[in-house]
């Protein structure tokens, strides 16, 4: 039986680190500051701002939320983001997806000052991931690396399937496992033979947003299967990408959905804005 890999106790153990280097900061005179904006009224997207808020409160970061009208014009928000970029006080800038479908996203996510890119979307941050000097690096996958790393897990010369390729998650971890020269492969829900390919895999990391979509037949005995997935079944019950059941007989270690990965998108989210007010302080 596979050992669970408990991302709301490494959440939580990173977390006691922020809010030391947090006060650490303030006695500097410099207290980290992360702004959130939310545009509309989308349910999941209320529930994980104020996730945010909670979180910052508790590691004794500075938080302001911007709560703008599902109507607010594009340019009403791109005003926003640059007195945000020029603020002092702010060290982050989030601006919660999805954006009403009036809104040019890229447009909004290119506005943002890449030095408080707090979420690593940004180009400029995407180019320096992918040219293996980051700046800031997305927070989900960011997470991901984190967990592997708290395990024990030594990617040099693994074979890794990340199954999924978001900007936000797959293509990012995929370049990241890169950078500890691990041999990746980017599959998706179009790859053909994508069982066996699984099967090869020392780490799985399951990113595509379906369903249990990866069996545990799949897993090779002894592989580490990150499930990054959420997916809502019914009206309650919430499953990972991964048959977890299945896939944790023969699976080394797994993380558990939820209490795998979802924990740890917000703490790296407070780890990058402590990042920026390091920087800052030292200007």
């Amino acid at each position: 039986m596979a050992d669970i890999i408990d991302g709301k106790a490494i959440a939580a153990e990173i977390r006691q680190d922020i809010a030391a280097d947090t006060q650490a900061l303030i006695a500097q005179g410099i207290t980290p500051g992360l702004a959130v904006v939310l545009v509309g009224e989308d349910p999941a997207s209320r529930v994980y701002v104020s996730m945010k808020e909670k979180a910052c409160a508790a590691a004794g970061i500075y938080s302001v939320e911007h709560k703008l009208a599902a109507e607010t014009s594009e340019a009403d928000l791109l005003k926003l983001i640059t007195n945000l970029n020029d603020d002092t006080d702010i060290d982050g800038i989030l601006v919660q997806l999805p954006l009403p479908e009036h809104i040019d996203e890229s447009k909004v996510l290119e506005a943002i000052d890449p030095t408080k890119d707090v979420d690593g979307f940004h180009p400029y941050n995407v180019g320096r991931l992918m040219t293996g000097n980051p700046l800031f690096q997305p927070c989900t996958p960011y997470g991901v690396m984190k967990m592997l790393e708290h395990h024990g897990v030594d990617l040099n010369g693994k074979e890794v399937v990340v199954v999924g390729r978001s900007n936000i998650v797959g293509k990012p971890v995929a370049l990241m496992c890169l950078a500890e020269n691990a041999t990746v492969t980017i599959c998706h829900s179009r790859t053909v033979d994508l069982p066996q390919k699984v099967a090869a895999a020392d780490v799985v990391i399951a990113a595509v947003g379906r369903p249990e979509m990866i069996k545990g037949d799949w897993i090779k005995k002894g592989a580490i299967v990150i499930d990054v997935g959420v997916n809502r079944v019914g009206e309650k019950k919430l499953v990972g990408d991964v048959d977890f059941k299945a896939a944790s007989e023969n699976a080394a270690a797994i993380t558990p959905v939820p209490g795998g990965v979802g924990p740890m998108t917000i703490t790296m989210l407070l780890y990058n804005t402590i990042v920026s007010a390091k920087r800052r302080a030292a200007q």
